[in-house]
C-alpha cells in the first residue's frame, strides 16, 4: 500500500528528485515547488512568477541544499532552505524545458526542450558552452552518463535516441526505433505500430555508465550498451499495456523502475541479462535477430504482459503495482534507511511505496 504525502500542491504534480540528505523536491503545474521532510511534511514552498509548469527539479549531490528547477524556458538555481527567492537563474532555451541532468563533476547542467535542443550550460562560467541540435521533434529526456562528464544520452518525440560527447557539436550515434522494429519485424508494420508509434519520453542511465534505458510511446522498454562511439540495444521487452513515461535505474544496480499511462508500476531486474550479454557478445550478436522477432510476433498476437525474450525464457517484472494513475515522473530513493519508489501521477500528492526487499 503506497502513503501518500499530500499537503504540498494543488495541481497535478509533473516531477521529483531526492537528495542524498532524504529531502525530495516535487514541481507541479502552474509554477508550484515544494522541499518535503522524510516523513512527508512539507517544509518550504514557493510559486515561480509567470506560472508556467515546473518540469524538472534536480538536488546537487554536493550541495545537498543546492536545487535546480526548470519552469517554462527558464532554470532556476534555489536554496532549499529559503525558496522564496532564487541564487541564480538562466534563460537559455527558446522553448519550454522538459528536463534536466547535470554532469557527475556539476559544472555541466543539460537541459532538454520543446524545440529538440539540448543546452549544455557552463555553471561555473554562467554561460551556453554547447547547443546541441538534431532531435526534429521535442527533446523528452536528456541524462549524463556517470563517470564521464563528457557524456550524455537523449531520447525525444521523433522517435530517436542519441549518443553524444560534448567534444563534438554532432551526436556520435543515432537509432530510431520506429525504423529498428519494423526492420526486426522483417514485415511491413502492424496497425497497432502505427497507432502507437515509439516516441521516445525517458531515458535512465545504470550507475555504471555503459547501460541505459528507454521508455516509449509503443508501451517497449529497450535497453542500450554503449560500446564506445556507438551503442547496440541489448533488450526489449514489454510489461506496460500503454505508453512507458518514465524509466529509471535504481543508484548502484541494474534493478530498472518503469511507470506508464496503464497506470502501472513495474521493477525488473536486468542484472542477469546483462551481465550473461556481456560474457558472450559473439552468442549474443548471433542470437539477437531470431531473438527480437520472436519477442515482437509474442507481443503482437498475444495480451501477455512481458514479451519473451530468449530461449531461456521471459523477462518478467519482479514486481508490478497496480498504481491506478497515469504516472507523470518516479523515482527510487532511500527514506529512512529504506529503498522506496515516489510516484507523481495527475493527482497534487506524491505516492511512496516501500521496496523493503530490495
Amino acid at each position: 500500500m503506497a502513503v501518500k504525502w499530500t499537503g504540498g500542491h494543488s495541481s497535478p504534480i509533473l516531477c521529483l528528485n531526492a537528495s542524498q540528505e532524504g529531502l525530495v523536491a516535487s514541481g507541479a503545474e502552474g509554477g508550484d515547488l515544494t522541499v518535503w521532510g522524510e516523513d512527508g511534511t512539507p517544509l518550504g514552498h514557493t510559486c515561480f512568477q509567470g506560472a508556467d509548469d515546473v518540469t524538472s527539479v534536480l538536488f546537487s549531490p554536493s550541495c545537498p541544499t543546492k536545487l535546480y528547477a526548470s519552469h517554462g524556458e527558464t532554470i532556476s538555481i534555489l536554496d532549499v532552505r529559503s525558496l522564496k527567492g532564487s541564487l541564480d537563474h538562466f534563460h537559455v532555451n527558446e522553448e519550454e524545458i522538459n528536463c534536466l541532468s547535470l554532469n557527475e563533476t556539476e559544472n555541466l547542467l543539460a537541459s532538454a526542450d520543446d524545440s529538440g535542443t539540448i543546452k549544455i550550460l557552463d555553471l561555473e562560467n554562467k554561460k551556453v558552452s554547447r547547443s546541441l541540435k538534431r532531435h526534429s521533434n521535442i527533446c523528452s529526456s536528456v541524462a549524463f552518463r556517470p563517470q564521464r562528464p563528457q557524456s550524455l544520452v537523449s531520447c525525444g518525440l521523433d522517435m530517436q535516441v542519441m549518443l553524444w560527447n560534448l567534444q563534438k557539436a554532432r551526436p556520435l550515434w543515432i537509432t530510431n526505433l520506429q525504423e529498428d522494429e519494423a526492420e526486426e519485424m522483417e514485415s511491413p508494420q502492424s496497425p497497432g505500430q502505427l497507432l502507437n508509434p515509439a516516441l521516445a519520453h525517458s531515458v535512465s542511465v545504470a550507475s555504471c555508465g555503459n547501460i541505459f534505458s528507454c521508455g516509449a510511446e509503443d508501451g517497449k522498454v529497450r535497453i542500450f550498451r554503449v560500446m564506445g562511439v556507438k551503442c547496440e540495444q541489448e533488450l526489449g521487452f514489454k510489461g506496460h499495456t500503454l505508453g512507458i513515461s518514465q524509466v529509471c535505474f535504481l543508484p548502484g544496480s541494474y534493478l530498472l523502475l518503469t511507470g506508464g499511462n496503464d497506470g502501472k508500476i513495474m521493477l525488473w531486474d536486468i542484472s542477469s541479462e546483462v551481465e550473461k550479454k556481456q560474457k558472450s557478445p559473439a552468442k549474443h550478436t548471433h542470437r539477437k535477430k531470431t531473438k527480437r522477432a520472436i519477442g515482437n510476433k509474442q507481443g503482437r498476437n498475444t495480451h501477455a504482459s512481458v514479451t519473451g525474450e530468449d530461449e531461456h525464457g521471459k523477462i518478467l517484472p519482479k514486481l508490478s503495482l497496480e498504481h491506478g494513475e497515469k504516472v507523470n515522473w518516479l523515482l527510487g530513493t532511500k527514506i529512512k534507511g529504506y529503498q522506496n519508489i515516489l510516484v507523481a501521477d495527475q493527482t497534487n500528492c506524491i505516492s511512496v511505496y516501500p521496496l523493503k526487499e530490495f
